[in-house]
């Protein structure tokens, strides 16, 4: 690797930086996946996952949406890898994936919540 030379010094060490800076894609991953979240209805719907495991009728009724738009948001979430299914007979049952993700993505959320609502303590 070639040295990084800025153009400009100001004194800020800004060479060990970029030695350490990922890589563009690593922060387009992360980005996607906050992306996830970036919708009211999708951020309810995967806050009440991370509590329980509910049939799309059941968190329809919750979340006060049609089941066709739940389900639009369970797909994304889905696709995410922040959500997993399984299915008893006709019903399908979704929760909050068992990654280390999922799990971060829910502490923040109950992080974040815990600042702006003051109803949520």
């Amino acid at each position: 690797m070639t040295e990084y030379i800025p153009p400009h010094d100001h004194g800020q060490m800004i060479e060990h930086l970029h030695e350490h800076l990922p890589p563009a894609a690593d922060f387009l991953a992360v980005s996607d996946l906050f992306k996830q979240l970036c919708d009211a209805s999708r951020l309810r719907i995967f806050w009440l996952l991370c509590h329980g495991e509910e049939c799309v009728t059941n968190i329809s009724a919750l979340v006060e949406m049609s089941s066709p738009a739940v389900s639009h948001h369970l797909r994304q979430l889905k696709a995410a890898g922040l959500i997993e299914s399984r299915r008893s007979g006709k019903e399908v049952f979704y929760r909050a994936a068992d990654t280390e993700t999922a799990r971060m993505l829910h502490r923040v959320i109950e992080e974040t919540m815990q600042m702006v609502c003051p109803l949520f303590k």
